[in-house]
């Protein structure tokens, strides 16, 4: 029966929801927030270190590091940490779109791509399960996202509480 449906939809492929969230999960970069819990922890460690290349510079000429070890390393983190943060924005937004087009009864497209926007409903059993997979494949990946979030916010506001004691 739901072959029948979806073989009637008039969304071009590209832009059915259940594609463009396998698009996500099969991209490089998107498919970090997949991972298992240690891989993600080093793909963001990996930026993190990475970021250093730029935030070492602007931190040391901020802060000498011979005179002032303690804020050049506070300043240097803060700065890339402000990188994953941005990593962590562009892999929220997209989860996010995704997930909100999943749970969406309704799927905005455009046949053309020059603005003749069309709507199609979804029937029940194609909404079901885009449903359950908004529920269950991509809400865990936004709570993994919320938590790092957290933890950033955190680790903000321990290095503060070092800045103000150094």
């Amino acid at each position: 029966m739901m072959e029948s449906s979806v073989s009637i939809c008039p969304v071009p492929s590209e832009q059915l929801p259940i594609n463009e969230y396998q698009e996500l999960r099969e991209s490089w970069f998107f498919s970090w927030a997949t991972l298992d819990w240690v891989s993600y922890v080093r793909k963001m460690a990996w930026v993190w270190g990475w970021s250093w290349l730029l935030t070492g510079p602007v931190a040391s000429a901020s802060f000498a590091p011979q005179k002032a070890p303690g804020q050049f390393i506070l300043c240097g983190a803060a700065l890339s940490s402000f990188f994953i943060g941005l990593v962590l924005l562009q892999l929220y937004l997209g989860w996010m779109y995704v997930r909100d087009r999943l749970a969406c009864v309704n799927v905005i497209y455009e046949e053309s791509g020059w603005y003749d926007g069309q709507c199609w409903t979804k029937p029940p059993e194609v909404f079901t399960r885009d449903q359950l997979i908004a529920t269950y494949e991509v809400q865990p990946i936004l709570q993994r996202l919320q938590r790092t979030f957290a933890i950033l916010v955190l680790s903000f506001g321990i290095g503060s509480l070092i800045w103000i004691i150094l």
